[in-house]
């Protein structure tokens, strides 16, 4: 699978990926801050960093990309913020992320968001075609973290609630 990872981050996809027994032949990383960049590459010298989002083409990909995915930048978004929504610079890498999936026409996509207005999902419904999955990330780890997911993946139901607590993520150290 050639997956481009817009957002990247330290590589959490691609560890996401490989806990999920998923092959990957190319790891295309759009990331611009240089320490998660470090990160990624330290723990996976394979990925193929491909820099800033806003000057990503469909030529600059060897490979035809199977997969595209993404938590584009959410500060205009949430409710703990401005709520600026796409008038804040940030929220608008938005639609680099639209841009780019018509461009490179992948077989499968996931954009991951805040929380955020209704009026906010129906645009970001409209230009993926897809209504967004609620979940919070409380079901599968210790975080109480409501997120949005618009992909065209197969999803039949919400994950297993694991009960997770707090005590079960601390190192033994940090506890005594």
């Amino acid at each position: 699978m050639n997956v481009l990872s817009c957002f990247d981050g330290m590589g959490c996809t691609r560890i996401a990926l490989d806990r999920l027994g998923i092959s990957v032949n190319n790891y295309y990383a759009a990331e611009i801050d240089k320490y998660a960049m470090q990160i990624a590459a330290k723990n996976y010298p394979d990925i193929q960093h491909v820099g800033d989002i806003t000057k990503l083409n469909a030529s600059d990909f060897e490979e035809p990309i199977d997969l595209i995915i993404g938590g584009s930048p959410c500060q205009g978004f949430s409710f703990a913020g401005k709520q600026l929504n796409f008038d804040d610079p940030r929220s608008k890498l938005f639609f680099e992320f639209v841009w780019l999936y018509y461009e490179l026409k992948p077989k499968y996509f996931l954009l991951e968001n805040v929380r955020m207005k209704q009026e906010c999902q129906d645009v970001i419904s409209k230009y993926l075609g897809v209504k967004p999955i609620a979940i919070n990330s409380g079901l599968v780890s210790a975080q109480n973290r409501h997120r949005l997911y618009w992909t065209n993946l197969p999803f039949d139901k919400l994950p297993e609630d694991k009960g997770i607590m707090l005590q079960d993520v601390l190192l033994d150290d940090a506890t005594e």
